[in-house]
Protein backbone atom coordinates (compact mmCIF):
# COMPACT_ATOMS: atom_id res chain seq x y z
CA UNK A 1 0.00 0.00 0.00
CA UNK A 2 1.51 3.35 -1.00
CA UNK A 3 1.71 6.38 1.26
CA UNK A 4 -1.26 8.10 -0.37
CA UNK A 5 -3.53 5.11 0.19
CA UNK A 6 -2.34 4.75 3.77
CA UNK A 7 -3.12 8.40 4.45
CA UNK A 8 -6.58 8.00 2.93
CA UNK A 9 -7.24 4.89 5.04
CA UNK A 10 -6.14 6.68 8.21
CA UNK A 11 -8.37 9.63 7.37
CA UNK A 12 -11.36 7.32 6.81
CA UNK A 13 -10.66 5.57 10.11
CA UNK A 14 -10.43 8.91 11.92
CA UNK A 15 -13.79 10.12 10.59
CA UNK A 16 -15.41 6.76 11.33
CA UNK A 17 -14.21 6.95 14.94
CA UNK A 18 -15.37 10.55 15.17
CA UNK A 19 -18.83 9.57 13.91
CA UNK A 20 -19.08 6.74 16.45
CA UNK A 21 -17.97 8.99 19.31
CA UNK A 22 -20.44 11.72 18.28
CA UNK A 23 -23.30 9.21 18.04
CA UNK A 24 -22.39 7.81 21.47
CA UNK A 25 -22.43 11.26 23.06
CA UNK A 26 -25.81 11.96 21.49
CA UNK A 27 -27.16 8.65 22.77
CA UNK A 28 -25.87 9.30 26.28
CA UNK A 29 -27.54 12.69 26.22
CA UNK A 30 -30.92 11.42 24.99
CA UNK A 31 -31.05 8.15 26.96
CA UNK A 32 -28.44 8.02 29.73
CA UNK A 33 -29.70 4.64 31.00
CA UNK A 34 -30.25 1.77 28.54
CA UNK A 35 -30.90 -1.17 30.83
CA UNK A 36 -31.53 -4.88 30.47
CA UNK A 37 -33.17 -6.80 33.33
CA UNK A 38 -33.29 -10.60 33.57
CA UNK A 39 -32.99 -13.41 36.12
CA UNK A 40 -29.42 -14.25 37.03
CA UNK A 41 -28.35 -17.43 35.23
CA UNK A 42 -28.06 -20.74 36.96
CA UNK A 43 -24.50 -22.13 37.06
CA UNK A 44 -25.10 -24.48 34.12
CA UNK A 45 -26.02 -21.53 31.90
CA UNK A 46 -23.38 -19.10 33.17
CA UNK A 47 -20.92 -19.27 30.27
CA UNK A 48 -23.64 -18.85 27.70
CA UNK A 49 -24.90 -15.76 29.49
CA UNK A 50 -21.40 -14.29 29.85
CA UNK A 51 -21.05 -14.74 26.08
CA UNK A 52 -24.34 -12.85 25.63
CA UNK A 53 -23.04 -9.98 27.79
CA UNK A 54 -19.82 -9.77 25.81
CA UNK A 55 -21.25 -10.16 22.32
CA UNK A 56 -24.75 -8.69 22.42
CA UNK A 57 -25.17 -6.03 25.10
CA UNK A 58 -22.43 -3.55 24.07
CA UNK A 59 -23.35 -3.69 20.38
CA UNK A 60 -26.97 -3.04 21.30
CA UNK A 61 -25.91 -0.01 23.39
CA UNK A 62 -26.96 -1.53 26.73
CA UNK A 63 -25.05 0.13 29.57
CA UNK A 64 -26.88 -1.24 32.64
CA UNK A 65 -27.62 -4.84 33.62
CA UNK A 66 -30.06 -5.67 36.42
CA UNK A 67 -29.82 -9.31 37.49
CA UNK A 68 -32.62 -10.75 39.61
CA UNK A 69 -30.59 -12.88 42.00
CA UNK A 70 -32.86 -13.47 45.01
CA UNK A 71 -31.47 -16.71 46.51
CA UNK A 72 -29.57 -17.90 43.45
CA UNK A 73 -26.30 -17.24 45.24
CA UNK A 74 -24.26 -19.20 47.77
CA UNK A 75 -24.68 -16.74 50.63
CA UNK A 76 -22.11 -17.07 53.36
CA UNK A 77 -23.95 -14.87 55.86
CA UNK A 78 -27.11 -16.99 55.62
CA UNK A 79 -26.38 -20.32 53.89
CA UNK A 80 -29.83 -21.55 54.93
CA UNK A 81 -31.35 -19.20 52.33
CA UNK A 82 -29.41 -20.49 49.31
CA UNK A 83 -31.20 -22.15 46.42
CA UNK A 84 -30.24 -25.82 46.11
CA UNK A 85 -28.29 -24.96 42.94
CA UNK A 86 -26.84 -21.46 43.14
CA UNK A 87 -24.09 -19.24 41.78
CA UNK A 88 -20.77 -19.29 43.59
CA UNK A 89 -18.59 -16.28 44.32
CA UNK A 90 -16.34 -17.26 41.41
CA UNK A 91 -19.39 -17.46 39.12
CA UNK A 92 -20.44 -13.94 40.08
CA UNK A 93 -16.92 -12.66 39.50
CA UNK A 94 -17.20 -13.78 35.87
CA UNK A 95 -20.36 -11.68 35.51
CA UNK A 96 -18.67 -8.74 37.20
CA UNK A 97 -15.61 -8.94 34.94
CA UNK A 98 -17.72 -9.19 31.77
CA UNK A 99 -19.64 -6.07 32.79
CA UNK A 100 -16.49 -4.16 33.72
CA UNK A 101 -14.91 -5.00 30.38
CA UNK A 102 -17.94 -3.67 28.52
CA UNK A 103 -18.58 -0.60 30.73
CA UNK A 104 -21.91 -2.01 31.91
CA UNK A 105 -23.30 -0.93 35.29
CA UNK A 106 -24.20 -4.17 37.11
CA UNK A 107 -27.04 -4.05 39.65
CA UNK A 108 -28.27 -7.09 41.62
CA UNK A 109 -31.89 -7.50 42.73
CA UNK A 110 -33.31 -9.35 45.71
CA UNK A 111 -37.07 -9.05 46.17
CA UNK A 112 -37.86 -7.28 49.42
CA UNK A 113 -41.21 -6.72 51.12
CA UNK A 114 -43.40 -8.31 48.43
CA UNK A 115 -42.89 -11.30 46.15
CA UNK A 116 -41.95 -13.61 49.01
CA UNK A 117 -43.82 -16.41 47.27
CA UNK A 118 -45.16 -17.39 43.89
CA UNK A 119 -48.65 -18.90 44.22
CA UNK A 120 -48.20 -21.96 46.43
CA UNK A 121 -44.38 -21.84 46.47
CA UNK A 122 -42.92 -19.84 49.35
CA UNK A 123 -39.47 -18.30 48.86
CA UNK A 124 -36.48 -19.00 51.05
CA UNK A 125 -36.85 -16.08 53.46
CA UNK A 126 -40.34 -16.96 54.70
CA UNK A 127 -39.69 -20.67 54.40
CA UNK A 128 -36.76 -20.41 56.81
CA UNK A 129 -38.18 -17.55 58.89
CA UNK A 130 -41.97 -18.00 58.91
CA UNK A 131 -42.25 -15.54 61.79
CA UNK A 132 -41.51 -12.73 59.29
CA UNK A 133 -44.67 -13.49 57.27
CA UNK A 134 -47.28 -10.71 57.12
CA UNK A 135 -49.95 -13.41 56.63
CA UNK A 136 -48.44 -16.31 58.61
CA UNK A 137 -50.53 -19.37 57.88
CA UNK A 138 -47.71 -21.42 59.44
CA UNK A 139 -48.26 -19.75 62.79
CA UNK A 140 -52.03 -19.28 62.54
CA UNK A 141 -53.37 -21.87 60.10
CA UNK A 142 -56.92 -21.36 61.27
CA UNK A 143 -56.75 -17.71 60.18
CA UNK A 144 -54.67 -17.84 56.99
CA UNK A 145 -55.06 -20.26 54.11
CA UNK A 146 -52.47 -20.10 51.35
CA UNK A 147 -52.63 -19.59 48.48
CA UNK A 148 -55.58 -17.33 49.18
CA UNK A 149 -58.67 -17.55 46.99
CA UNK A 150 -58.26 -13.90 45.91
CA UNK A 151 -55.85 -14.68 43.01
CA UNK A 152 -53.10 -12.53 44.56
CA UNK A 153 -50.09 -14.75 44.32
CA UNK A 154 -47.27 -13.24 46.35
CA UNK A 155 -46.79 -13.05 50.08
CA UNK A 156 -45.11 -10.17 51.89
CA UNK A 157 -42.91 -10.04 54.91
CA UNK A 158 -43.87 -7.89 57.89
CA UNK A 159 -41.79 -4.69 57.67
CA UNK A 160 -42.16 -4.08 61.40
CA UNK A 161 -40.90 -7.44 62.67
CA UNK A 162 -38.06 -6.57 65.06
CA UNK A 163 -35.72 -9.32 63.81
CA UNK A 164 -36.31 -8.91 60.07
CA UNK A 165 -33.75 -6.36 58.97
CA UNK A 166 -30.79 -8.03 60.65
CA UNK A 167 -31.30 -10.94 58.22
CA UNK A 168 -32.33 -8.88 55.19
CA UNK A 169 -29.43 -6.45 55.44
CA UNK A 170 -26.91 -9.28 55.77
CA UNK A 171 -28.16 -10.52 52.41
CA UNK A 172 -28.21 -7.05 50.82
CA UNK A 173 -24.69 -6.20 52.00
CA UNK A 174 -23.25 -9.51 50.87
CA UNK A 175 -24.79 -9.47 47.40
CA UNK A 176 -23.77 -5.82 46.82
CA UNK A 177 -20.23 -6.62 47.93
CA UNK A 178 -19.75 -9.66 45.70
CA UNK A 179 -21.29 -7.79 42.74
CA UNK A 180 -18.93 -4.86 43.43
CA UNK A 181 -21.80 -2.45 42.89
CA UNK A 182 -22.90 0.97 44.03
CA UNK A 183 -26.60 0.19 43.48
CA UNK A 184 -29.21 -2.36 44.55
CA UNK A 185 -32.69 -3.17 43.24
CA UNK A 186 -35.11 -4.15 46.01
CA UNK A 187 -38.07 -5.12 43.80
CA UNK A 188 -40.98 -4.04 46.05
CA UNK A 189 -43.58 -4.49 43.30
CA UNK A 190 -47.02 -6.06 43.61
CA UNK A 191 -47.18 -5.71 47.38
CA UNK A 192 -50.73 -6.88 47.96
CA UNK A 193 -50.40 -7.81 51.62
CA UNK A 194 -49.36 -4.92 53.86
CA UNK A 195 -50.89 -3.58 57.05
CA UNK A 196 -52.83 -6.81 57.42
CA UNK A 197 -55.61 -6.46 60.01
CA UNK A 198 -54.46 -9.65 61.73
CA UNK A 199 -50.78 -8.70 61.91
CA UNK A 200 -49.98 -7.87 65.56
CA UNK A 201 -47.58 -5.10 64.48
CA UNK A 202 -49.08 -3.62 61.30
CA UNK A 203 -52.81 -3.78 61.97
CA UNK A 204 -54.49 -0.38 61.71
CA UNK A 205 -51.43 1.44 60.42
CA UNK A 206 -51.45 3.60 57.28
CA UNK A 207 -50.32 1.37 54.41
CA UNK A 208 -48.60 4.19 52.56
CA UNK A 209 -46.60 4.99 55.69
CA UNK A 210 -45.68 1.32 56.11
CA UNK A 211 -44.55 1.02 52.49
CA UNK A 212 -42.59 4.27 52.53
CA UNK A 213 -41.04 3.34 55.84
CA UNK A 214 -39.64 0.13 54.40
CA UNK A 215 -38.36 1.90 51.28
CA UNK A 216 -36.59 4.50 53.40
CA UNK A 217 -35.11 1.97 55.83
CA UNK A 218 -33.57 0.07 52.90
CA UNK A 219 -32.47 3.30 51.22
CA UNK A 220 -30.82 4.59 54.41
CA UNK A 221 -28.98 1.33 54.96
CA UNK A 222 -27.63 1.37 51.40
CA UNK A 223 -26.62 5.02 51.76
CA UNK A 224 -24.23 4.09 54.58
CA UNK A 225 -21.98 2.62 51.88
CA UNK A 226 -22.95 5.15 49.19
CA UNK A 227 -25.20 2.74 47.34
CA UNK A 228 -28.36 3.81 45.50
CA UNK A 229 -31.76 2.12 45.77
CA UNK A 230 -33.89 1.13 42.76
CA UNK A 231 -37.49 -0.12 43.10
CA UNK A 232 -40.39 -0.93 40.78
CA UNK A 233 -42.93 1.90 40.76
CA UNK A 234 -46.36 0.25 40.73
CA UNK A 235 -47.14 0.65 44.45
CA UNK A 236 -46.68 4.42 44.10
CA UNK A 237 -49.39 4.75 41.43
CA UNK A 238 -53.05 5.27 42.33
CA UNK A 239 -54.78 2.44 40.48
CA UNK A 240 -58.26 3.90 40.96
CA UNK A 241 -57.32 7.32 39.56
CA UNK A 242 -55.26 6.05 36.65
CA UNK A 243 -57.45 3.02 35.82
CA UNK A 244 -54.42 0.76 35.45
CA UNK A 245 -54.78 -2.79 36.71
CA UNK A 246 -54.12 -3.96 40.25
CA UNK A 247 -50.64 -5.15 39.25
CA UNK A 248 -49.56 -1.88 37.59
CA UNK A 249 -51.06 0.36 40.28
CA UNK A 250 -52.06 0.28 43.91
CA UNK A 251 -55.60 -0.55 44.94
CA UNK A 252 -54.67 -1.00 48.60
CA UNK A 253 -53.77 2.58 49.48
CA UNK A 254 -49.98 2.55 49.27
CA UNK A 255 -49.88 5.22 46.54
CA UNK A 256 -49.32 8.17 48.88
CA UNK A 257 -45.92 6.70 49.73
CA UNK A 258 -44.74 8.53 46.60
CA UNK A 259 -44.71 11.71 48.71
CA UNK A 260 -42.88 10.08 51.63
CA UNK A 261 -39.91 8.25 50.14
CA UNK A 262 -36.43 9.71 49.75
CA UNK A 263 -36.00 11.66 46.51
CA UNK A 264 -32.87 9.78 45.47
CA UNK A 265 -34.71 6.46 45.10
CA UNK A 266 -34.81 5.47 41.40
CA UNK A 267 -38.24 4.39 40.17
CA UNK A 268 -38.48 1.65 37.53
CA UNK A 269 -41.89 2.37 36.01
CA UNK A 270 -43.21 -0.70 34.20
CA UNK A 271 -46.14 -0.75 31.78
CA UNK A 272 -46.24 -3.54 29.26
CA UNK A 273 -49.46 -3.11 27.26
CA UNK A 274 -49.48 0.65 26.71
CA UNK A 275 -47.04 3.56 26.83
CA UNK A 276 -48.48 5.20 29.96
CA UNK A 277 -47.53 8.82 30.81
CA UNK A 278 -46.30 7.92 34.30
CA UNK A 279 -42.69 9.14 33.88
CA UNK A 280 -43.98 12.71 33.96
CA UNK A 281 -45.87 11.90 37.17
CA UNK A 282 -42.79 10.56 38.94
CA UNK A 283 -40.65 13.46 37.71
CA UNK A 284 -43.25 15.89 39.05
CA UNK A 285 -42.64 14.30 42.44
CA UNK A 286 -38.91 14.92 42.13
CA UNK A 287 -38.10 11.24 41.57
CA UNK A 288 -35.78 9.79 38.96
CA UNK A 289 -37.57 7.38 36.62
CA UNK A 290 -36.69 4.65 34.13
CA UNK A 291 -39.45 3.41 31.80
CA UNK A 292 -39.63 -0.39 31.59
CA UNK A 293 -40.94 -2.48 28.70
CA UNK A 294 -41.43 -6.21 28.15
CA UNK A 295 -42.81 -8.19 25.23
CA UNK A 296 -44.74 -5.92 22.85
CA UNK A 297 -42.54 -4.34 20.16
CA UNK A 298 -44.90 -1.47 19.33
CA UNK A 299 -45.14 -0.49 23.01
CA UNK A 300 -41.36 -0.59 23.42
CA UNK A 301 -40.86 1.64 20.39
CA UNK A 302 -43.42 4.16 21.68
CA UNK A 303 -41.87 4.16 25.16
CA UNK A 304 -38.37 4.86 23.86
CA UNK A 305 -39.63 7.76 21.75
CA UNK A 306 -41.67 9.11 24.67
CA UNK A 307 -38.69 9.04 27.03
CA UNK A 308 -36.58 10.97 24.51
CA UNK A 309 -39.35 13.57 24.19
CA UNK A 310 -39.72 13.85 27.98
CA UNK A 311 -36.02 14.68 28.23
CA UNK A 312 -36.12 17.14 25.35
CA UNK A 313 -39.15 18.98 26.74
CA UNK A 314 -38.11 18.99 30.40
CA UNK A 315 -36.78 22.03 32.17
CA UNK A 316 -33.04 21.78 32.90
CA UNK A 317 -33.63 20.89 36.56
CA UNK A 318 -36.00 18.06 35.63
CA UNK A 319 -34.16 16.63 32.62
CA UNK A 320 -31.89 14.46 34.77
CA UNK A 321 -34.94 12.80 36.38
CA UNK A 322 -35.87 11.15 33.06
CA UNK A 323 -33.06 8.63 33.18
CA UNK A 324 -33.87 6.29 30.32
CA UNK A 325 -35.27 2.88 29.42
CA UNK A 326 -35.16 -0.71 30.63
CA UNK A 327 -35.93 -3.94 28.74
CA UNK A 328 -37.30 -6.55 31.17
CA UNK A 329 -37.23 -10.30 30.61
CA UNK A 330 -39.63 -12.41 32.68
CA UNK A 331 -38.35 -15.86 31.87
CA UNK A 332 -35.10 -17.46 32.92
CA UNK A 333 -31.94 -16.76 30.96
CA UNK A 334 -31.97 -20.09 29.12
CA UNK A 335 -35.39 -19.79 27.43
CA UNK A 336 -34.71 -16.17 26.56
CA UNK A 337 -31.35 -16.95 24.98
CA UNK A 338 -32.87 -19.87 23.07
CA UNK A 339 -35.49 -17.54 21.62
CA UNK A 340 -33.13 -14.63 21.04
CA UNK A 341 -30.50 -16.58 19.11
CA UNK A 342 -33.17 -18.35 17.06
CA UNK A 343 -34.37 -14.94 15.84
CA UNK A 344 -31.11 -12.99 15.94
CA UNK A 345 -30.52 -12.89 12.19
CA UNK A 346 -34.15 -12.43 11.18
CA UNK A 347 -35.95 -9.16 10.63
CA UNK A 348 -37.66 -7.92 13.77
CA UNK A 349 -41.37 -8.66 13.60
CA UNK A 350 -44.39 -7.36 15.46
CA UNK A 351 -45.18 -10.65 17.18
CA UNK A 352 -45.35 -10.23 20.95
CA UNK A 353 -42.22 -12.00 22.09
CA UNK A 354 -39.36 -10.94 24.35
CA UNK A 355 -36.75 -11.47 21.65
CA UNK A 356 -38.65 -9.42 19.06
CA UNK A 357 -39.23 -6.68 21.62
CA UNK A 358 -35.56 -6.58 22.60
CA UNK A 359 -34.59 -6.17 18.96
CA UNK A 360 -37.22 -3.45 18.41
CA UNK A 361 -36.13 -1.75 21.65
CA UNK A 362 -32.45 -1.62 20.74
CA UNK A 363 -33.09 -0.75 17.09
CA UNK A 364 -35.22 2.22 18.17
CA UNK A 365 -32.56 3.39 20.62
CA UNK A 366 -30.03 3.45 17.80
CA UNK A 367 -32.39 5.06 15.31
CA UNK A 368 -33.54 7.81 17.68
CA UNK A 369 -29.95 8.63 18.57
CA UNK A 370 -28.78 8.51 14.98
CA UNK A 371 -26.06 6.09 15.94
CA UNK A 372 -26.93 3.65 13.18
Amino acid sequence: MNLKNKAFLLLCTFFACLHIATAQRKLDKLLPVRAFCISAPKPANLQRFVKFINEELPGNKINTLILRVDYNYQYESHPELRDSIALSKDDVKQLVEACKKNNIHLIPQVNLLGHQSWAGVTSSLLKKYPQFDETPNVLMPAVYVWPNPDSLYCKSYCPLHPDLHAVVFDIVDEICSVFETNAFHAGMDEVFYIGDPKCPRCAGKDKAVLFAGEVNIIRNHLALKKRKLYIWGDRLIDGHATKVGEWEGSYNNTQDAVNLIAKDVVICDWHYDKAEPMPAYFASKGLSVITCTWRTPDVAIAQVKDMVQYRKAAKPAEKKLYQGMMMTIWTGTEPFLDEYYARKDSITGTEKTQANTFKAFTATINTVAGSK
